[in-house]
This record gives C-alpha cells, structure tokens and sequence, in this order.
C-alpha cells in the first residue's frame, strides 16, 4: 500500500519530480539487484563515448556518506564496488556518488553533456529524460511479489513509465517465439519497444597480477567459486561449459568480505584434491577483494576475475543504440 500511495504521489504531482535541462538517462530495474545494471550502464559508456559523461550512483555498500566524487583514492568502502569498477575502466568519465540523486546532479550537471543514473528508477524526486528499465529473461511469467514477501521494490504498472523495456540475460540463440512470450508479459505501451540482451564473457584477468587466461584453458579444472553478487546463476551456468567441479561459497550482494571469510575460502582452496585449481570471482566482488586489504591471503594464488559485458541482438542493438543517440542529441544545452 506504502510503494502504490507513493507511486500515485508522484503521478498526480503532489510529490514533485525535478527535472534539468541536460541528457538524463536511468538505467533501473523493478526486483532487487542481479538485472543487469551495470554491464548495462557500461554498455552506455561505451556507446556514448564522443559525450562528456558523468555517472551518478547511491554507492551501495560504501561506509561513507554525501556525495563524492572518485579520484585515484577511491575505495569499494569510500564509493561502493560497482562505482570503483567505473572509475577504474572508463578513465574518460566522471563517476560520482550521493544517496541524494538531486544534489549530485547538480553538481555534475555544468561539466557534462550526459549523466546515467544507476539504479535510480524508483527515485521519483528525479524526473529522468530517459529511463531504460530491466527485466532479467528467466524470471519473466515467474509469480513474483512486493517486498518483504518476495524481491519486488515497485509494482509492475511502474514499468510503463520507462522508454525501453531491456530484457536481460537471454538464452543465445534466441528463439522467435520466446522473445514474442517476453513481449506478451510485460505488455508494453504502444511505441514502448521491448529488446533483449545477453551477456557476453571476456577472458578470466588475475586479480592482482597483468595476467589474463582463455576460458577454455581451465577446461575440467576443480574451481572455487567465491561471489558477492546478488545473482551468480548465470556466471555459474557459463562456467558448467567447462567443467562441472565448482565448489560455490555465495555471499550476499554487495556483502563486505571479512579475514575470516577469506582465510577459510583459502583453507577449503589448498585442501582441494585436484591438481588443476583455480579461484574465479566477480569483476565487482575483486573490487572488495582488492580494496579491504586481503592481498597477502590471496595474492599467490590463482585467482581471477570473469568480466561480462551486455550485448544486444542485431535488430535490438540497432533500435537501443539509435533510441539513445538520438535522445542525447536532441536533449543537450547546445542543440
């Protein structure tokens, strides 16, 4: 009742959404986590890279509070981890982080041409030009429902406020008849285009050393799996292609790895019976790892990261591509 009193607040105006005069994109979703947000917003970054671009993220996690802006002292703890991940990859781009979305567009919105918003759908206190919303593929026609009883932070309805309705995370190759189910479950608006991705997984990158390895060269190794992340299915289910001894120790989203943690997932490592080992985390959970001083542990052994980054089909990535492009040039201050 609270989520659908504060939703018709905003849609009748009686709680106010400020707009500004500048490229606002919102990349969001409806469930809690595990969508696809990042990938998705860095697919962004790239297709915007002729544009001064600031990301504007809450900075889950972080143990400090107002916006900040990272610089080249910048922690998992003092920006979150998917924030350091975006400073750290896209050197050319400005990544911020406030819990008050209004403030720090204000402060970023003099320097730049566009600003993307992570997981900013449900902040109505901001009216975004353009709102980009995710539905993960495998759990659409699944019964879901509103927190606390399931993982659903807004009612359904709200998705007919977004531009793009992305279905993420979808099986390659993608049959006719399962795109045309994901349509006729989210029963978009008319002109509210429905478009998939998939996720496409670079090569495993050593946490701390210049060292990267093809996937199929650990092809029947015994893996030790450790993950922060509020959805692993589908990394796990990439990493079955190649061998099915995966030993999983799952940790909640966004979780803080204690010593403790680390020192018994390196004890369950080295006690391992197969010769070929290897330790495989999260592009996001090696932010934490490296940031909250656990290089002594872990630094000897072989322990890698598998990065991921979100593709569309051709026809969808024609139309998403063009949808954005097309918004950003006509919304800047010097059109």
């Amino acid at each position: 009742m609270a989520v659908v009193l504060r939703k018709k607040l905003y849609d009748w105006g009686i709680m106010r959404s400020v707009s500004f005069d500048l490229p606002i994109i919102c990349v969001g979703n409806l469930a809690v986590g595990g969508s696809g947000k990042t990938p998705t917003t860095e697919y962004l970054v790239r297709l915007l890279s002729g544009y001064n671009v600031a990301i504007l993220s809450r900075g889950y996690g972080r143990k400090t509070k107002g916006f900040i802006m990272a610089d080249h002292h910048a922690t998992a703890e003092t920006i979150g981890d998917e924030p350091l991940q975006y400073y750290q990859k896209f050197k050319q781009v400005t990544v911020a982080v406030s819990e008050d979305r209004v403030e720090g567009i204000k402060q970023l919105q003099n320097n730049h041409d566009v600003i993307i918003l992570d997981d900013a759908f449900q902040h109505r206190a901001i009216k975004a030009g353009f709102n980009i919303l995710l539905f993960e593929f495998r759990k659409l026609g699944t019964l879901q429902f509103l927190l606390p009883a399931g993982n659903l932070r807004d009612v359904f309805s709200s998705r007919k406020r977004a531009e793009i309705l992305l279905v993420t995370k979808s099986p390659v190759p993608l049959l006719h008849v399962a795109q045309q189910a994901s349509i006729n479950e989210l029963q978009p608006n008319v002109g509210q285009p429905v478009l998939h991705s998939y996720l496409k997984y670079g090569d495993l990158v050593h946490v701390y050393h210049n060292e990267n390895l093809e996937l199929k060269s650990i092809k029947d190794f015994e893996i030790f799996l450790l993950t922060g992340i509020a959805n692993p299915a589908p990394l796990i289910e990439e990493l079955q292609k190649y061998t099915r001894n995966i030993k999983h120790r799952k940790f909640p989203d966004h979780y803080a790895f204690k010593e403790e943690d680390i020192r018994k997932f390196k004890t369950a490592f080295l006690a391992g019976n197969e010769k070929d080992k290897i330790i495989i985390t999260t592009e996001k959970d090696s932010k934490r790892l490296k940031a909250t001083g656990f290089e002594d542990l872990l630094v000897d052994l072989p322990i890698y990261y598998l990065p991921i980054e979100v593709e569309l089909f051709e026809e969808d990535k024609i139309t998403f591509d063009e949808l954005i492009l097309n918004y950003v040039k006509s919304n800047r201050r010097n059109r």
